[in-house]
């Protein structure tokens, strides 16, 4: 059980429980969990009495074989080696990477870690940001000004668990910026198959897996190098639910996996999102396109020519209290009973309704079932030209979340920041077709 906040505002402070994989629990272990709870009427009801020969306080030792661990995953030592000087900023948001995530990176033999001593301080209050999640720009504005100040190669944050991740790069104009979760999950499996397919460790039974609200742009690379994707639900016990399915029948090599969250794994000896890895394999994917000339930007835009230009943005509508509890549920009632015809003027060709695992072919009526694990209330439209928009309430905080993700092609770099002003603008049409401008 790990009893933290995670990024959320303190407020917010819960635990997560794990099971014996390693891996947040999933039914019937969840349900039989909150079961035993609700049955409980008084505090004075619960009877504990531990046994402390049960208790095993760990240390240095597993520190250690874990960060060595993590180094086995390096796919480019010598990159890293010809770029250990890179300008990294870091900062853990005054949470628990603070020490090991710099040994971590300097595992990988990257000697140049800019820190923000503000922000290293270990606190549960948080006191330089309003909210610790590294998706908010807020969070992240120490970060970026150090970077400007020293003029960072990158910028990197974990969230007080050390579990997601956030990244600020320079972009094309010269400002840094931050970076949204699903292009983080691009660069992730962008580098993983095509550093794996350079040196030759593509074997033809490797996976990797994402969120069904992540870029789908993930799905077009994986695709176009023959490696076998998997779609679950947000949050990643459904995730290590894939590895533990896949391990069980012995079939396929993971390369990763991640949501556009901000969490990423690139383990399997590790079963949740992890920074203390994601982080230093970010640092060796930036070394990885320094050696080829290029920055990060760079590699995003030569991803786009490859694969296909997509850009995503999420919009979090709060509605706090009971009335706002009522007021969400009735929206997700409007969307499921009525249902978007087109999205800025493309027909919407399927809709898939996961709490009924129905997916629905607007254009010929065809209804056939989704091939999930259970239900989940989650919407998504797909539509002719490409723009996917999911729907789904938060699971932790009184709010509804939209997804949207529009595609296009890009044919050359120059076009790059024209792509970008007509996607955004895109996007703010979409917003305002859903009520939520």
């Amino acid at each position: 059980m790990n009893i933290t906040a995670s990024h959320n505002p303190k407020i917010y402070n819960g635990y997560k429980a794990y099971w014996d994989d390693g891996a947040q629990v999933v039914a019937p272990h969840d349900v039989n969990i909150i079961n035993n709870v609700n049955a409980i009427e008084d505090v004075r009801d619960i009877k504990f009495e531990g046994n402390p020969d049960l208790i095993q306080i760990i240390g240095e030792d597993i520190d250690a074989a874990y960060i060595e661990d993590i180094h086995t995953l390096s796919l480019s030592p010598e990159v890293d080696k010809r770029h250990h000087d890179l300008k990294i900023v870091y900062t853990p948001i005054h949470g628990v990477g603070r020490y090991i995530i710099p040994r971590s990176i300097e595992r990988w033999g990257f000697d140049n870690i800019i820190h923000i001593p503000e922000q290293d301080v270990m606190s549960g209050e948080f006191p330089t940001v309003d909210s610790p999640n590294p998706e908010m720009p807020s969070a992240m504005q120490m970060a970026i000004a150090k970077a400007e100040e020293v003029q960072a190669d990158l910028a990197l944050a974990s969230d007080p668990d050390a579990d997601r991740i956030s990244l600020v790069i320079k972009n094309t104009k010269g400002k840094y910026e931050l970076v949204n979760g699903n292009q983080i999950q691009i660069l992730f499996h962008y580098y993983l198959i095509e550093r794996s397919r350079e040196l030759g460790l593509l074997k033809g039974d490797e996976y990797i897996v994402k969120t069904i609200v992540t870029s789908e742009t993930i799905a077009r690379i994986a695709k176009k190098q023959n490696i076998k994707m998997f779609d679950c639900y947000t949050g990643f016990k459904w995730i290590a639910t894939v590895m533990r399915e896949m391990e069980a029948a012995g079939k396929g090599r993971y390369l990763g996996g991640g949501e556009e969250s901000y969490g990423f794994l690139p383990e399997t000896f590790a079963r949740d999102k992890d920074a203390v890895s994601s982080i230093p394999l970010m640092c060796e994917i930036a070394a990885w396109a320094k050696d080829k000339g290029m920055t990060l930007n760079d590699l995003f835009i030569n991803c786009y020519i490859n694969y296909g230009y997509s850009k995503e943005r999420g919009i979090s509508v709060v509605r706090p209290g009971k009335s706002g509890a009522d007021e969400i549920a009735q929206m997700m009632v409007n969307f499921r009973e009525n249902p978007q015809k087109e999205i800025d003027g493309s027909p919407v060709t399927i809709v898939k309704d996961f709490l009924k695992l129905e997916q629905r072919n607007m254009l010929t009526g065809e209804v056939t079932k989704l091939d999930m694990p259970t239900t989940s209330n989650v919407l998504q439209y797909f539509t002719e030209d490409g723009t996917k928009v999911s729907i789904r309430p938060s699971g932790t905080e009184p709010k509804i979340k939209f997804y949207m993700e529009v595609h296009d092609k890009l044919d050359k770099a120059e076009n790059y920041n024209a792509k970008n002003d007509w996607a955004d603008a895109k996007m703010d049409r979409i917003c305002e077709s859903l009520g939520i401008a």
